[in-house]
């Protein structure tokens, strides 16, 4: 099993959808988290509703702090453009998706980011 992190400052949007693109479209073959450097303490409800769009439930995702994950081993660690506040994290695959936070878009463009997001998480997963 591959174990996969996604990284953003408040795990609340970004990382919250990859996590979730990971779980659903990896299934067995992968174990996927997301944290962030400063967590929001939820989850957007708007992350919660653009996902359900697609069949996908954030209902139970919680906003996770990168301590959690100190001493994990990962096959990937992914950012979401965070740039310094993201911590180094060692992964076989390290990456930045620079990607807008959609937190203050309007609804095409948070569901652009989130195809967005689906679309590089397809790719990461073909890697591993």
């Amino acid at each position: 099993m591959k174990r996969v992190l996604f990284v953003c400052v408040e795990n609340s949007n970004r990382s919250q959808m990859a996590e979730a693109f990971a779980r659903h479209r990896g299934g067995d073959t992968v174990r996927a988290d997301s944290a962030g450097s400063a967590p929001s303490g939820q989850v957007n409800p708007k992350a919660i509703a653009h996902m359900a769009e697609l069949g996908i439930d954030l209902a139970g995702q919680r906003s996770k702090s990168l301590e959690e994950f100190r001493d994990a081993d990962f096959d990937a660690v992914v950012t979401m453009g965070c740039g310094d506040r993201c911590p180094w994290i060692p992964a076989r695959i390290r990456e930045d998706w620079a990607l807008p936070d959609p937190r203050d878009l309007g609804e095409d463009g948070y569901r652009l980011v989130r195809d967005e997001i689906g679309r590089r998480v397809d790719d990461l997963l073909r890697r591993l």
